[in-house]
Order: structure tokens, then C-alpha cells, then sequence
């Protein structure tokens, strides 16, 4: 039997009352039948983007949904992740009172929203093998704790987390717990989707910027229970997707063979990628990876990012980061990108 979530006992009381803006195209949506529109104050000079966007995104949503095998309804489109988490934020937690539980090494955009927001943040650190205390983070949990975040695959780490401990947490906290998995199109691991009718609670945050090469159009989704989404909805900038992106994203999602085919030769770069950076000497770990990036641990950080930038080769150095010390980033590129890669890599002696 699925737990309970009771929505009016979480969100803020202003959110559940806010009474959302009515754009012209929510008022009047086109038919088949031909109109003439003059209810939006557009400019009435035809051109691809003369028109204001559909802010319901019907037509994407229809091929997300088809794709990850959910509702409409249970779908939000946001511009970029990154709006989506603020507005969970801003659904769920009142400022200068409520609190968050972050997992550090973590997406670096949850504490920054939780610090525009006004909300506090509890942090308790990964293991060593940068997998989850389940029971600190229980304990750290408090009546003003509303949600829990974490990216699994993990960003910076790349690694899955156990499905046990997260059913610890979803079983264990009756606020929200906001799942990302911006990096799930590159493991064999199922999806938390499959398990949103046991856990109403639960929040799963995707991309299209990783997997389907769309990162410039910052497309970030929701995915959760229709009272949840319609309660973000509510709150979103009525025409937060342009019509461009709308169009091109639905172009992307009509040859999903594409997106498989480049999916399986990143898959495959990444091994080819990891073997050599395992022979090298003065690369300590390399960390399993179930996303599109290895993270590796090195001798001297910033040694080998300055030897790697002095060759035009441009990482990420992530030593700053909890559990994260003498640590760099590589993304996986192409086949000629990861060959220049590694013959920088040939020019670094110890």
C-alpha cells in the first residue's frame, strides 16, 4: 500500500492560495478550425515566433510522457533543472523557517537556491565511497526539514546510489524527497519513475541536456504526482519554454534511435576513456561512473589541470568539494575530443 502525502500539511499556505496567471493561450487554444487571434497583444506580422508559446507545452509533454511512460498531468516542463528545483523550493519551504537536507559532494545548485530562498541546509557528507548515511540523515531530519535532495547518478562522483538506501528515505521521511537524475540516459539501472504511485513524496527531476544533446535549450523536467506538478505549475512564469525550444526538443524526441546511437558511443568511450586513465601513474582512482563524465583522483590537482590547460585541454578541477581532495572531472567527449585528451595526458611526467 502506498504511504500518504498530504500536500496542505507540506507546501506553504500561500502557495496552495495563490490564484495562478491566466495567459491568453491558457483562455483560447487553437483547434483545427482556423482563428483569427487577436487576444494576446502579439505583433501581427507572421513570422516562427510572432506568436506567444503554448504554456502548457502539450504537444513536448506528449512526447515525454510516451517516452518515460507517465501522464501529462505528472509532467513539468521548467527552463532548465534549475528552474524546477527553485520552484519546489519555493512551493515547499518558507523562508528564514524552513529546512532542507543536501549530500555533499552534491549538484552545486541546490545550496544556491536554498540560499536565495531564504532556507537553511543541513548537510550530511557522503561516505567515503560517496554512498548515503541513511541513518544520519534520518537523524538530522526536524520539523522544519521539507525536502531532502540528491542526484543519483551523482554529480560530482558519477556513481549510483544504493536503491535500499534510498527506500530507507522515502520510507523513512514524509516530506518531499527530490530524486535528480539528470545522468540516467547512461546507466542500466531503472529509473525511481517506476515507483512514484508507491511514493507520492517523491520528486524525480530529468534533463534533455545531457543525453539528448540539448543543452543549450534548457529543458529541465518533473516528474511526480498530479498535485504536486499542478501546485508548480501554478507557480511557473506562464511562458517559461520558447517556442523554439519547444520545437526543437520535439524534433530530438521523434528519433529517439539518434539519441540511443550517440547514448551507446559515449557508453563505449567512456570504458575506452577510463582503461586509459587507469594506466596512468599519476591518476590515483578512478571512480565507477554511471554518468557522461569519470571522476579521478590525482597526486597534485591543480598540478595536472594546469599541465592539461596549458595544452588547450579543458577539465574540471573538484578538489574544493567534500571527500573530494586532489580530485578532476573529465567529461566524455568524442571519439577526437577523448584522443586529445589522452595525448595531453601522454605529455604529463611526473
Amino acid at each position: 500500500m502506498a504511504k500518504a502525502f498530504d500536500l496542505a500539511k507540506w507546501a506553504r499556505p500561500e502557495m496552495l492560495a495563490l490564484a495562478p496567471y491566466i495567459s491568453a493561450r491558457d483562455t483560447f487554444t487553437a483547434t483545427v478550425v482556423k482563428y483569427t487571434f487577436l487576444d494576446a497583444n502579439e505583433n501581427p506580422n507572421a513570422s516562427p515566433v510572432n506568436r506567444y508559446p503554448d504554456p502548457n507545452q502539450f504537444a513536448l509533454k506528449k512526447k515525454i510522457a510516451a517516452l518515460r511512460g507517465c501522464t501529462i498531468n505528472q509532467l513539468l516542463i521548467g527552463n532548465g533543472s534549475d528552474e524546477i528545483l527553485d520552484l519546489i523550493f519555493r512551493a515547499f519551504c518558507t523562508p528564514n523557517k524552513d529546512n532542507v537536507i543536501l549530500m555533499p559532494p552534491t549538484y552545486g545548485m541546490y545550496a544556491v537556491l536554498a540560499n536565495i530562498n531564504g532556507v537553511g541546509i543541513k548537510e550530511v557528507p557522503l561516505m567515503g565511497n560517496f554512498q548515503l548515511k541513511t541513518d544520519e540523515i534520518l537523524a538530522a531530519i526536524d520539523p522544519n526539514t521539507m525536502a531532502i535532495f540528491f542526484c543519483s547518478p551523482n554529480n560530482p562522483s558519477g556513481n549510483l546510489f544504493k536503491n535500499s538506501d534510498i527506500t530507507v528515505l522515502l520510507n523513512g521521511f514524509d516530506g518531499l524527497v527530490v530524486i535528480d537524475e539528470a545522468y540516467i540516459d547512461f546507466t542500466d539501472s531503472t529509473s525511481w519513475l517506476t515507483e512514484l504511485d508507491n511514493y507520492p513524496n517523491l520528486v524525480v527531476t530529468q534533463t534533455l541536456s545531457k543525453a539528448f544533446g540539448l543543452a543549450g535549450l534548457r529543458l529541465g523536467i518533473a516528474i511526480a504526482q498530479p498535485n504536486i506538478i499542478k501546485l508548480l505549475h501554478n507557480i511557473k512564469p506562464p511562458y517559461n519554454i520558447n517556442t523554439l525550444s519547444q520545437q526543437k526538443a520535439i524534433e530530438a524526441l521523434s528519433d529517439i534511435g539518434k539519441v540511443n546511437k550517440q547514448i551507446a558511443e559515449l557508453l563505449a568511450e567512456r570504458s575506452r576513456v577510463a582503461a586509459y586513465l587507469n594506466e596512468l601513474d599519476w591518476i590515483k582512482t578512478v571512480f565507477p561512473s554511471d554518468a557522461n563524465f569519470l571522476l579521478m583522483r590525482v597526486d597534485d590537482a591543480n598540478k595536472r589541470y594546469d599541465a592539461l590547460l596549458a595544452q588547450k585541454v579543458v577539465i574540471r578541477n573538484r578538489s574544493a568539494l567534500t571527500n573530494c581532495e586532489n580530485t578532476l572531472r573529465v567529461s566524455i567527449g568524442t571519439p577526437e575530443e577523448n584522443n586529445e585528451l589522452m595525448a595531453a595526458c601522454n605529455n604529463i611526467s611526473l
